[in-house]
């Protein structure tokens, strides 16, 4: 087995800890509290998808890697560092804050958050799949069923192990799932190829795949590929939030022009804090209510 140590600076206002409390609240990911001021995470690495184990330190402006597995480890650190935000050079996010009073609230009451959340855009794409027309809380479980069943001691099941498994899915979300292994498996969803695509040509590139839709397409892209910059243009409760916050008559294409170049950043904040307030997401009547409604879309960004 073998190991990385990987010393990365991050450029830019940056916690650990607001992105550690921020993961193990996000719903379809959410990770075990460690009780430690460390992040630990395992995941498949894209590429020969074998398993990793990380650890993350915060030093000061440095972000310590410790990385255990079998495959090829400084590529699963770069996967590393690009899900958890560390990638991004956010020296100049605070300048956000500076044009947008709004913004500048949710930077202080999420002091350094880096949106952090699906390992690789294959597993932001697989959610996509089993969050569709169902509760979050019924895709969680068909998620954590996945896992336990399939996955590598904790891992999310690797591509070709999920194209080769017989599901028994509501809908069609077995067919849907084996295109996105079959897209994994060909690299259409490797990060990097679509961290290196303008935003709106990768939610172009993510919509070649049987069963991802627009929604779902801006969700592999936001919270898989995490690139910063892309504006959300499939979210309701983000337009909820910019009429609560600027007003019914706030338009969202023009007061995003003020976060640019860190769209996604800026959208993640302010849903983050929405959900604080709302707990539209893990509240069990507002689940059970979006259930009802049934609106196809996948509930979590």
């Amino acid at each position: 087995m073998a190991r990385l140590e990987r010393t990365t600076e991050v450029l830019g206002p940056w916690s650990l800890a607001t992105s550690k409390r921020f993961w193990e609240g996000f719903a379809p990911t959410a990770l075990a509290g460690t009780g430690t001021a460390d992040l630990h995470t395992v995941f498949c690495a894209e590429g020969d998808w074998r398993r990793v184990e990380v650890t993350v330190r915060q030093e000061g402006t440095t972000a310590q890697l410790h990385l255990v597995g079998p495959g090829e480890l400084d590529a699963a650190a770069a996967q590393v560092e690009r899900f958890l935000s560390l990638d991004v050079d956010g020296r100049g996010w605070p300048d956000v804050g500076d044009r947008d009073p709004v913004i500048a609230a949710a930077q202080e009451q999420l002091p350094g958050l880096r949106p952090c959340g699906f390992h690789s855009p294959y597993e932001a794409a697989a959610w996509s799949v089993l969050s569709q027309r169902i509760r979050i809380v019924q895709a969680a479980r068909l998620r954590t069923d996945l896992i336990e069943r399939y996955g590598d001691a904790g891992a999310f099941p690797a591509p070709a192990v999920l194209l080769g498994l017989d599901l028994d899915l509501p809908g069609r979300k077995a067919e849907y799932l084996r295109a996105v292994a079959e897209a994994a498996l060909e690299g259409r969803l490797a990060g990097a190829s679509l961290r290196a695509m303008t935003p709106e040509d990768a939610v172009t590139a993510v919509q070649t795949v049987k069963g991802l839709g627009p929604f779902a397409a801006e969700l592999v892209v936001v919270r898989g590929a995490n690139a910063p910059d892309l504006l959300p243009r499939q979210e309701r409760r983000l337009e909820a939030e910019v009429s609560e916050q600027y007003g019914a008559s706030a338009s969202l294409e023009d007061l995003a022009e003020a976060w640019r170049p860190y769209r996604s950043w800026a959208a993640v904040h302010l849903r983050t804090l929405r959900e604080r307030r709302t707990h539209e997401i893990s509240g069990t009547a507002a689940l059970s209510r979006a259930g009802r409604a049934g609106s196809g879309r996948s509930g979590e960004r």
